[in-house]
C-alpha cells in the first residue's frame, strides 16, 4: 500500500515557460530511461525477489522514481503553460502540441511513445539488479545531457536533485548486489547450480 503525501520531493517553481527544454526533459518522463521506466521496472521486479531486504529495496526506490516521475511532470508543466502559438512555432513544440496541446505524455525526447520494451524483469536475482545498476547509470547520463543542454536555473536544480538521487539508488543496488552474491555464494548457486543436472555431483 502507498501512502501519498501533496508535495514534491524537491521543489519545482520554474518562472518562464521554456517549450524547448520540456521537448529534451520530457524523455525523463517517458524514454527508454525515464523514471516511468524505472518505477515499473523495480516495483515489478519485486514480486519475485526471494530476498526479504532486496524486496525492500526495490519497493523503495520504485516508489521513489513514481515521486520523481512526478517532478518531471511538474517541470513539463510548467516549462509549457501559458504558450502563444508563436511560441509554439517558433520552438518546435507543434508537433508535439498538436498530438498533446500541452498535456503532458509519457514520450521520449526523439518522439517515440513510451514501451514496456524499456525494461526488464527477468525474475534471476542477479540479472534483475544488474539491469538496475545498468538503468541508474543511463539515466544518469540523461541528466547529464539535460544540464548540458539547459541553462535555467529554476529548471537545473530540480534536475541536478534527481542526478543525485540516480548515484544514491545506483549505491544502494551495489551494496543488493553484494548481499544477494553472498546469499547465492553459500548456496553454491551462483558458481553452479546443481538443479540443472541432478545427476553431477561436485564438491566445493
Amino acid at each position: 500500500m502507498f501512502q501519498y503525501q501533496k508535495k514534491l520531493q524537491f521543489p519545482v517553481n520554474i518562472k518562464n515557460p521554456n517549450p524547448k527544454a520540456a521537448q529534451v526533459i520530457i524523455s525523463q518522463f517517458g524514454g527508454p530511461d525515464g523514471e516511468l521506466a524505472a518505477s515499473l521496472r523495480y516495483l515489478s521486479q519485486r514480486f519475485s525477489m526471494p530476498y526479504a531486504e532486496l524486496k525492500g529495496l526495490l519497493t523503495d526506490i520504485g516508489t521513489e522514481e513514481l515521486s520523481h516521475l512526478e517532478m518531471i511532470g511538474a517541470i513539463i508543466f510548467q516549462l509549457t503553460r501559458n504558450l502563444s502559438v508563436d511560441e509554439i512555432k517558433k520552438s518546435g513544440f507543434d508537433k508535439y502540441f498538436v498530438d498533446h496541446t500541452t498535456g503532458v505524455y509519457p514520450v521520449a525526447a526523439s518522439g517515440a511513445p513510451f514501451t514496456a520494451a524499456y525494461l526488464q524483469c527477468k525474475g534471476d536475482v542477479i540479472t534483475d539488479l544488474h539491469e538496475d545498476l545498468a538503468a541508474e547509470q543511463k539515466a544518469r547520463t540523461t541528466y547529464d545531457n539535460i544540464l548540458r543542454l539547459v541553462d535555467d536555473p529554476d529548471v537545473r536544480e530540480p534536475i541536478k536533485f534527481l542526478r543525485e538521487r540516480e548515484i544514491v539508488h545506483y549505491q544502494r543496488f551495489g551494496e543488493g548486489l553484494r548481499i544477494a552474491t553472498d546469499k547465492l555464494n553459500e548456496k553454491n548457486f551462483y558458481a553452479f547450480n546443481p538443479s540443472f543436472d541432478k545427476n553431477f555431483k561436485r564438491n566445493f
